[in-house]
């Protein structure tokens, strides 16, 4: 039987095709396993995140629960009132400055002088009953951190071992030491009805001012008086309902992290991780950044896209891109050195009286930071919003000219409401590239761990805040490997990765919407 050999053509070909699926399959093994190493590593980066993060709800219950066991809880409730009090008696020292002012008369000076130590003097047996409970509650938290404590035993769980074994601990030490510190609030009772009799015949003979201005800051001041003596009775009901074994939820290691307004660390007494004064300077960074941000990234994106000439666009779009080159810690020091000190500097300029909040005394704080975020953001919006403008179908444009608009209204009116979702992308994505900075809001917001205060309007955007990525960077060098300290700083780190995710999960959806629409 004869064998027909295949023809050299076919060979050459075949060995061709051999030679094309290798070289694609040798393309696509690259790029595949570069694929799959990303993947791998980012689901390494979610499992470490999850692992550190999450025994910090653990840690933080322990450390709730032992704030209340030990009577730290029990000391808190008295601890406002005294402090109220100091707060009222540094009240009156603006009034004295009024009456300086005025240059009132000598008498008149020296019975406001009289008036205003006789009040500060009323809270001395109040601060002395603060000093005295914090002594004991701080020797019961000792007591029992030194009964739970064994050499194979992490602080983790000492609060775990002192409710299984009740047993060990020294029952009259504790016992004593409780009693002692429940006496707190027969003492409280008594003091507080003593403090408003002296207050009370203080107010009945004022001190009579000079000035107009004193006297309404004086009125005012009589009126937060009469609010804080009204709210004394309150106080002592609720040291008589304080109970120390009552249990605490589990719950609360995570409410008291996602809704607590104190980040409190290294602290004598207690320390508290609650996330809400770094999110709202996030968030309020975010917002003065992509406010000044957006507009500029996305006018200029038009301009370019679609007003400005060849040479123009040459020149234009380099160097806005090359923004984004800098280093954001040179970033950084240029606020510091030059737009911190200029925004301070015409606050407190004369013709810049009429701004209720100025002057401003720091010149590290939401709006510097904001605005140097916003010089980051810019390259980012401008680069994606003239995409989405230059992919918009040459058609629109030109149906628009043929029905007699403008360029300006066919801009207006045809090519950014057919590109909006790639410029709602744009923005979400410079959102995640400000919220996720560190270097520029660790050396421009201030570092203030605590909640602007909002009762000054827009004043509170020209105060110091701190960030979510600003603590992390801070603070995660400084604090020893698996303490509650270091967990909750992974936590922080997870709320701000599912953040940034979200939000660029949002933007790829308008992307990949924007694109069925033109498609």
């Amino acid at each position: 039987m004869e064998t027909i050999a295949p023809a050299p053509s076919l060979l050459r070909a075949g060995g061709s095709t051999r030679r094309r699926l290798t070289t694609e399959h040798a393309i696509k093994a690259f790029f595949g396993s570069n694929a799959l190493v990303a993947i791998v590593v980012l689901a390494l980066i979610t499992i470490f995140l999850f692992r550190e993060g999450f025994g910090f709800f653990g840690q933080n219950l322990t450390n709730i629960r032992l704030y209340r066991r030990a009577g730290l809880e029990y000391v808190d409730i008295i601890r406002p009132q005294a402090q109220k009090h100091s707060a009222l008696s540094r009240q009156l020292n603006e009034v004295q400055m009024q009456e300086t002012l005025a240059k009132a008369s000598d008498p008149a000076r020296q019975s406001f002088d009289r008036f205003a130590t006789a009040f500060s003097e009323a809270g001395d047996e109040l601060n002395g009953l603060v000093s005295d409970a914090n002594d004991q509650a701080l020797a019961l938290r000792e007591t029992l951190l030194a009964a739970a404590r064994k050499p194979d035993l992490s602080e983790s769980s000492i609060q775990d071992q002192v409710d299984q074994n009740p047993a060990k601990l020294p029952r009259a030490d504790l016992a004593q030491g409780m009693v002692a510190l429940r006496s707190s609030g027969a003492k409280f009772e008594k003091i507080a009805d003593a403090m408003k009799g002296k207050i009370d015949n203080l107010l009945a003979a004022p001190p009579q001012l000079t000035s107009l201005k004193a006297r309404q800051l004086f009125e005012k001041w009589k009126t937060k008086v009469q609010a804080y003596l009204a709210q004394l009775p309150a106080t002592s009901k609720q040291l008589g309902a304080w109970d120390a074994h009552k249990p605490v939820p589990p719950y609360r290691a995570v409410t008291s992290f996602l809704f607590g307004s104190e980040w409190i660390t290294a602290s004598f007494w207690q320390d508290w991780y609650g996330i809400i004064p770094l999110l709202v300077g996030s968030i309020m960074v975010a917002a003065v950044a992509l406010l000044l941000a957006v507009p500029f990234g996305v006018s200029a994106a038009i301009y370019v896209s679609e007003v400005a000439q060849r040479g123009e666009k040459s020149l234009i779009k380099p160097y806005i891109e090359f923004i984004s080159a800098i280093p954001s810690v040179v970033l950084g020091f240029f606020g510091i050195a030059v737009v911190g000190q200029a925004i301070r500097a015409l606050s407190q300029a004369s013709f810049m009286k009429w701004v209720p909040f100025f002057p401003i005394s720091e010149r590290l704080n939401v709006f510097t930071a904001g605005c140097l975020l916003a010089l980051m953001a810019v390259p980012t919006i401008f680069t994606l919003a003239e995409d989405a403008l230059r992919n918009v179908p040459r058609g629109f444009k030109e149906a628009s000219y043929a029905l007699g608009a403008n360029r300006l209204q066919t801009i207006a009116r045809v090519l950014v409401p057919a590109s909006l979702s790639g410029i709602i992308s744009a923005v979400l994505l410079g959102l995640g590239r400000v919220i996720g900075e560190t270097m520029v809001v660790l050396l421009c917001a201030g570092n203030r761990i605590a909640i602007p205060n909002f009762s000054e309007g827009l004043g509170a955007f020209f105060q110091p805040v701190h960030t979510m990525t600003g603590i992390i960077a801070q603070e995660m060098g400084e604090v020893p490997s698996g303490s509650i300290h270091y967990r909750a700083l992974f936590m922080i780190g997870l709320v701000l990765f599912a953040l940034t995710l979200g939000i660029n999960y949002l933007a790829q959806k308008l992307v990949a919407r924007y694109r069925m629409s033109i498609g």
